[in-house]
């Protein structure tokens, strides 16, 4: 099992939204092959929040969905550390309240799916899943599809 902390900004999610979040990020760290006790944090926020967060990180002056930020990116120069019994520290996921709702809404599929969706998505960035390319694309939302469907959470 990963070590997850559920952070909501927002105070708007439901204890089923967050026992949800934690029982699909499990999952897929399951299906992933993640190494047990592994670290991840996810951060409900609101629009405006994830905007400053896009603008000061990603030079985009517009809210987003999700954002992830993975722990273990070494910059130039950086050295990887590697101790035996030291927690994996994936990362953080930062998910948008508002965003959330309205693409639930758009795609015509509850809340809980489109939540579950987001985490899956940042959660693969994090084990370093991209979408940059037609190929990376396909694989990345190939195996978000897999492991939404695998955990119950079909559109």
């Amino acid at each position: 099992m990963l070590q997850i902390d559920i952070i909501d900004e927002t105070q708007k999610l439901t204890e089923e939204h967050m026992d949800m979040m934690e029982g699909i990020l499990n999952y897929a760290a399951i299906q992933e092959g993640v190494e047990e006790g592994s670290e991840v944090s996810v951060t409900i926020v609101s629009n405006q929040e994830i905007q400053e967060i896009n603008k000061t990180y990603r030079g985009k002056d517009q809210p987003t969905d999700v954002i992830s930020f993975a722990m273990e990116e070494l910059g130039e120069g950086e050295i990887k550390v590697i101790g035996e019994g030291i927690p994996r520290v994936l990362g953080d996921i930062i998910i948008s309240f508002e965003k959330t709702k309205e693409q639930a809404d758009a795609y015509d599929h509850t809340f809980s799916r489109e939540l579950g969706f987001l985490a899956i998505h940042g959660l693969l960035h994090l084990l370093g899943y991209d979408h940059l390319n037609k190929d990376d694309e396909q694989r990345m939302f190939s195996r978000q599809k897999t492991i939404l469907d695998g955990y119950g959470l079909e559109r």
